[in-house]
């Protein structure tokens, strides 16, 4: 079909269907509409332009079966539905046209790839005789986002639309997450064909979801029951198995001391009594510490991650590895296991809980609290109880979860912030913790705010973030107001870009280069876009003006000026072990 023909026919496709007995004749782009309907899709991020309108203008006539949300950039669609999906556990929709409309998805995708989120992502494309020819917003989004992910496929013929559409949410969704891409071409959105739907329920060679072997989970159990000194670090697998009850039973049966990765939080409460804290570069010292003293240290839904193990020839060598994972390429990736539990988190957890001995080791669990002690008085009291001068952003934090009572959603950006409100921030269910982890994308705090409450509008959502990264999607303000999101905005204003300053300061001589923030008035711009606003500079003023946000029924911008030159401790440096975290 050429451009004058694809004119001529748009209003008979629009229009005229053929009703058979299975099947109804359509044009491609309402297909598009009809399968995310189909797929339960309730709502939908993008950015229209040219290779996609015809798919917006089936959208329009949807409008009361699905509810797309007009973001201000690409990047920030993404991240919306990222929100959406990491709270919700369904899968996130975005859309966009070709070209820049296209690669403006991608860091978000590769964000969704490596944190195993659920999203697919459409894409309009220029019509199929132009591909290859370097026509007007032509990009091959097939070839740049295949490295980012979990699938991807170019449509050419409508007849293809609904199969691909019923494939990629299977793949999002099954087995360990992440992303799909469809690149749909503007002749095949034109095109009719006969529409029917079914949806996908598997697809030959692809296993989203290993056999577990029972001689596995028997291995794994003697392990844990010969254990002194046993401890857990578990991660988002947890929360994407909808496994948190069978962890708990599981910890709390064998007694077992448990630590989280950030993308791990929430799954248990921070106050349950085996929850010894956070891992990593930035997270508590006694479970960085007793990391490289267990006898068995068992991994559940973690990939060990660079932040995580520090030093890998100096990481928990003198312990036995479980690792319980679904993904078998992460098996011996980064730290050789001694037994691999392949499966569904919360399959093997309920397969292993009967095979486990009850047990205590209280004086395993004294080593942790009597490092926690040593970690408050060094850190934590100056951060949550300051004596000097300038907020901290600890406090901001102990004061959040005053007004909230742990029952908040914390979506944050990423930065020395991310770091405060990983390690403070009090969550008493789970799906709390909305964070960017792998890629570590400054600007994904605010979008993703946007999706999450979307997702959940009977949730408090709190957004954190920085200066620096805040200023990355500060124009999804304008999605906030025109959507009427409730959605609480915190900024830590420190004037640097924090975390790069910290670096800097520890190990470049204190030479601050190009990390110095000169920025605009916060509560203008929001104000702009009529938000409630108010800045806090002064300690007296927090709590009130916390409780004010907290207790709003509209969107807030709350601005919060801590200290320029605050550091988050502890910290373990970039290439060193675990056991040499620094407390200051």
């Amino acid at each position: 079909m050429n451009f004058k023909e694809e004119e001529m026919d748009t209003e008979t496709l629009k229009n005229k269907k053929t009703i058979t007995k299975n099947t109804e004749r359509i044009s491609g782009s309402e297909a598009v509409v009809r399968c995310l309907i189909e797929e339960g899709v309730k709502v939908l991020y993008g950015y229209p332009g040219g290779a996609i309108m015809p798919v917006y203008d089936e959208l329009y006539k949807y409008q009361d079966k699905i509810h797309h949300v007009l973001s201000r950039h690409e990047q920030g669609a993404t991240h919306s539905a990222q929100g959406y999906a990491r709270i919700s556990g369904d899968v996130g929709v975005a859309i966009a046209t070709s070209g820049p409309g296209a690669t403006n998805l991608i860091t978000g995708i590769a964000d969704a790839q490596i944190d195993s989120t659920p999203m697919v992502c459409i894409t309009g494309q220029v019509p199929s005789h132009l591909l290859g020819s370097d026509a007007f917003q032509e990009t091959d989004i097939v070839g740049i986002s295949t490295p980012v992910t979990k699938w991807n496929h170019q449509v050419t013929k409508a007849s293809e639309i609904p199969e691909v559409i019923a494939k990629a949410f299977y793949i999002a969704k099954s087995g360990r997450p992440g992303p799909v891409l469809i690149d749909i071409t503007k002749d095949a959105q034109f095109e009719e064909f006969d529409f029917s739907y079914k949806k996908c329920e598997g697809i030959r060679s692809y296993i989203p979801i290993p056999k577990t072997e029972q001689a596995s989970i028997e291995a794994a159990a003697k392990l844990i029951n010969e254990a002194k000194k046993p401890f857990v670090i578990w991660g988002q697998g947890v929360i994407l198995s909808k496994a948190e009850e069978a962890f708990k039973a599981v910890i709390e049966k064998a007694g077992i001391p448990s630590a989280w990765t950030i993308m791990g939080a929430s799954a248990i409460p921070t106050s349950h009594p085996l929850n010894v804290g956070m891992v990593g570069m930035h997270g508590n010292y006694a479970p960085n510490v007793l990391t490289n003293e267990c006898d068995v240290l068992i991994a559940i839904g973690m990939r060990f991650d660079d932040r995580v193990t520090g030093k890998l020839d100096e990481y928990a060598t003198q312990a036995k590895v479980i690792h319980f994972e679904i993904d078998p390429s992460e098996i011996d990736k980064n730290v050789k296991t001694d037994v691999a539990v392949l499966g569904d988190a919360k399959a093997s957890l309920e397969a292993i809980l009967p095979l486990i001995k009850t047990n205590s080791h209280l004086k395993w669990h004294q080593k942790f609290k009597d490092l926690y002690q040593i970690e408050f008085d060094k850190v934590i009291k100056g951060d949550l109880y300051p004596t000097k001068e300038g907020l901290t952003m600890g406090e901001v934090l102990k004061e959040i979860n005053i007004q909230s009572k742990g029952e908040a959603a914390i979506v944050t950006d990423v930065g020395q912030h991310q770091m405060i409100a990983c390690r403070y921030a009090e969550f008493n269910q789970t799906k709390s913790n909305i964070t960017s982890g792998g890629l570590g994308t400054m600007g994904f705090g605010l979008p993703a705010a946007i999706g999450a409450k979307m997702a959940r509008p009977d949730r408090e959502v709190v957004s954190i973030s920085g200066d620096g990264g805040y200023q990355m999607t500060i124009q999804e303000l304008g999605t906030i107001f025109q959507q009427k999101t409730a959605v609480k905005i915190v900024v830590l204003n420190n004037e640097f870009l924090g975390m790069v300053r910290q670096w800097q300061q520890l190990f470049f001589d204190k030479r601050y280069a190009s990390t110095e923030m000169t920025n605009p008035d916060f509560v203008a711009i929001a104000k702009g876009y009529y938000l409630n606003a108010k800045r806090v500079t002064k300690r007296e003023e927090l709590a009130d003006a916390v409780a004010e946000m907290m207790t709003s029924k509209e969107a807030y911008f709350l601005e919060v000026c801590v200290e320029k030159e605050g550091n988050v401790f502890p910290m373990v440096p970039s290439g060193a072990s675990v056991s040499d975290i620094r407390l200051e």
